[in-house]
């Protein structure tokens, strides 16, 4: 008896000998027939570099215009300090893909968190709290000079600006969750806010649960919120581990909402909870995101029992997972190294090639 597999190997051998003499029409084959392997979104040898080590926790990774490397080390001020007590102010990271070097870019970051480049190429940054600016900033790369484009609503101080998305038109979306810090919850809820093209701040999103990443679709009509609710506002005063457990609280804590969200967002800027695309519940949810050219989601999943990067549809199913450490955020090249993916997890960056290009914003002209 012929095995299945035989007889495929027999039919598409036969198959393909009658295409190349015109006996069958190419339509006849199949979709479903595996004549050409499907390209895979990860490489089934991609192979995860590691670039750099910090003391603490990266996060916020973006690629430049230029094609430098930006992201934040956030310093736990329980965690980060010199044998006298003192503590360090947290950075911002450059690395070289040309060299291969790392350097500082600015220290004090103001305890920055996600970053992201607009369409003109300025830099623009969620400071946190725990020291940190709680505020977000816009710097003119090209001047290095830095302008406070947000940081109180209505009169009060944020809580701790966390990640950012940046629409077409230039509108600014950050998350302003607490995850750690001394100071003050100001405002009265844990939301998304847009700072619009002349300066004024908008609560757009209120029933996110605890946001944390942000993304928008190429398509500009989605806008993707995380929410990690973690289960506590300041992990920094539950448990006094070192380096090593910096982002990890031990303290039995009843977590909430474990999700990655889809709005739909309206011309106007305003946004509305369409559905839950993926709910890790009871595992932790995600951090930061990102969006590839085809409007696919890569996710830097926090769940132990499952920790990565996922790639999923814009309806939420997985079409590709990459194992890590326990990872904070992405973000893609620019040009040539469009399908080159930026990993910051724990206390390093990494990169990884995939087949996939990142979505940047259009250039602005002029």
């Amino acid at each position: 008896m012929i095995s299945s597999l035989l007889r495929s190997q027999l039919w598409i051998r036969w198959s393909l000998a009658m295409l190349s003499i015109g006996c069958i029409a190419p339509q006849s084959l199949h979709a479903a027939d595996p004549i050409i392997p499907a390209d895979p979104i990860i490489p089934a040898d991609a192979k995860v570099e590691k670039l750099f080590e910090a003391r603490v926790l990266t996060e916020g990774v973006a690629v430049a215009p230029d094609g430098l490397v930006y992201f934040s080390e956030i310093t736990f001020s329980h965690v980060a300090r010199d044998e006298r007590g003192a503590i360090e102010a947290g950075h911002i990271w450059r690395f070289d893909p040309s060299t291969g070097k790392t350097a500082i870019f600015r220290s004090p970051s103001g305890m920055s968190n996600g970053i992201k480049f607009d369409a003109a190429g300025n830099m623009i940054v969620a400071e946190g709290a725990d020291y940190g600016g709680r505020r977000v900033t816009r710097t003119d790369m090209s001047t290095g000079k830095t302008h406070i484009i947000a940081g109180l609503y209505e009169g009060r101080p944020l809580n701790s600006p966390n990640d950012i998305a940046i629409d077409e038109k230039g509108r600014i979306f950050f998350s302003d969750p607490r995850y750690l810090g001394h100071e003050p919850i100001d405002q009265s809820v844990m939301a998304v806010y847009r700072i619009d093209t002349d300066g004024t701040l908008h609560r757009v999103v209120t029933d996110a649960g605890k946001p944390n990443g942000v993304a928008i679709s190429p398509d500009q009509k989605t806008l993707y919120v995380v929410s990690n609710e973690n289960g506590t506002t300041a992990i920094e005063r539950l448990d006094k581990g070192g380096a090593a457990q910096a982002d990890k609280v031990t303290t039995p804590l009843r977590k909430g909402h474990m999700a990655l969200m889809a709005y739909d967002l309206a011309a106007d800027g305003s946004a509305k909870f369409r559905k839950t695309l993926v709910d890790y519940a009871p595992q932790d949810g995600p951090d930061g995101l990102t969006v590839d050219k085809d409007g696919n989601l890569w996710v830097a999943v926090r769940a132990e029992n499952r920790p990565g990067i996922c790639v999923y549809s814009p309806d939420g199913k997985e079409l590709a997972y990459l194992k890590t450490e326990v990872p904070t955020n992405v973000g893609f090249g620019r040009g040539k190294d469009a399908n080159l993916l930026y990993i910051t997890a724990g206390k390093s960056l990494y990169r990884v090639r995939v087949n996939r290009e990142g979505y940047q914003l259009p250039a602005k002209k002029g």
